[in-house]
């Protein structure tokens, strides 16, 4: 009995082996599908298999379904092996199609290439004419595409080498050429003329600061206000640009703006520059403040030397307060604006006129110590006034 049972557990392993022989590997198929320009199949495109041969394209009931990516690749699993006819699909129409053979297990490559002589051979004279204009359409968007990513690389460059030479003012002029030749290359991009601005006026900066280190007069040096001018006619080219583009970028010519004020301002032509950061506040409101804080800033200067009044420097201190109230220096501007009509009563009492003591205050509530802390320190003690204690004060050195 003990035999007996052993042979018929052996037999019964015999048979499980048999059961496998009997399932089938599936197959794979992969490849690549251009299109009749030899490029990359559009995104949307299919490949389909069917194993029937009788039925038109309309009418077949596909057995796979494979998409081709935005590469132009597709890649289909899981295939019964067996003789297909396999068809590149695209906007619900036959675009190409080939015999495919799968073997058991088989990971098959089967590429589709639409530029091949013999599929242009059966093209029709109207569809190879539309294949012409199409390549050259696709070769000016690939050359336009290069030329957008050189520039690109350039604005990047140069930008970087701007914020690295800001602090100490370094040399720029090579960035000047780079930026140049990118201008010539696409000369109705107003960023490019913007960044050109920047460039020429940090050039500028770059040259009135040696200028300054050997005490020499900076609005006579000609190089210096070369670079200047010129960056004045790129912002004023920058904005005109800008403002005649279907979509204008209020960001880009309040930019604009900005930077012609403050190269205007250092040019010495103050009422330009006034002008200048109007126009920017006008154009982009939420940084209004900032706008015109730099004008307040530039009028300020120009009064110590007469170029501009001190009233109008506090008028624009005001305005720069009014759009934003957090904004420290404005209201330096406007107590120094409003202090030079203070009067001396009969007792020998400062008076000074409504808002003065209140700027003066705030700018120390906000900027505790600020480059202006101290002198506004000493002009509140020295005029009797008790100084707010909502500010830290500075610790001693």
């Amino acid at each position: 009995m003990m035999k007996f049972k052993l042979l018929s557990l052996l037999a019964a392993m015999t048979i499980l082996p048999a059961s496998l022989l009997g399932q089938v590997a599936p197959a794979s198929l992969h490849g690549h599908v251009n299109n009749a320009a030899g490029l990359p199949l559009a995104a949307g495109a299919h490949v389909k298999l069917t194993s029937d041969r009788s039925a038109a394209f309309k009418d077949q009931k596909w057995k796979y379904t494979f998409d081709v990516d935005a590469n132009g690749d597709y890649k289909g699993t899981g295939i019964a092996p067996g003789d297909y006819l396999a068809f590149v699909v695209a906007d619900d129409k036959s675009v190409d199609y080939s015999d495919v053979a799968l073997k058991t297990g088989e990971d098959k490559l089967q590429n589709f290439d639409m530029s091949r002589k013999e599929y242009l051979d059966k093209m029709s004279p109207e569809d190879k004419a539309a294949l012409e204009a199409y390549k050259k359409h696709a070769g000016e968007a690939a050359s336009a595409n290069k030329v957008v990513a050189n520039l690109n690389a350039t604005l990047k460059t140069v930008r970087a080498d701007l914020a690295a030479a800001a602090p100490e003012k370094g040399d720029v002029s090579k960035d000047i050429t780079d930026i140049k030749a990118a201008v010539d290359a696409k000369p109705e991009e107003s960023v490019l003329w913007l960044t050109y601005g920047e460039t020429l006026q940090a050039q500028g900066d770059h040259l009135a600061k040696q200028d300054r280190t050997d005490h020499k007069p900076v609005l006579s040096d000609e190089a210096v206000m070369k670079n200047y001018n010129d960056a004045v006619e790129a912002y004023n080219k920058s904005v005109a640009l800008n403002a005649a583009a279907k979509k204008p970028d209020p960001l880009v010519q309040a930019t604009a703006y900005n930077q012609l004020g403050n190269v205007e301002a250092k040019a010495g032509k103050v009422k330009e520059a006034s002008d200048a950061f109007e126009a920017a506040a006008k154009l982009q409101p939420a940084n209004a403040g900032m706008y015109y804080g730099n004008e307040a800033a530039v009028l300020f200067n120009a009064s110590n030397n007469g170029a501009a009044s001190i009233e109008a420097a506090g008028a624009a201190a005001d305005k720069a307060i009014a759009a934003d109230p957090k904004r420290a220096d404005p209201y330096y501007i406007k107590g120094q604006s409003l202090i030079t009509k203070a009067t001396v009563d009969k007792a020998g009492k400062y008076v000074t006129p409504p808002g003065c003591i209140q700027a003066y205050q705030t700018y120390l509530e906000l900027q505790p110590e600020g480059a202006r802390a101290d002198e506004v320190r000493a002009i509140l003690t020295g005029m009797g006034e008790k100084i707010n204690t909502k500010y830290k004060a500075p610790a001693k050195k």
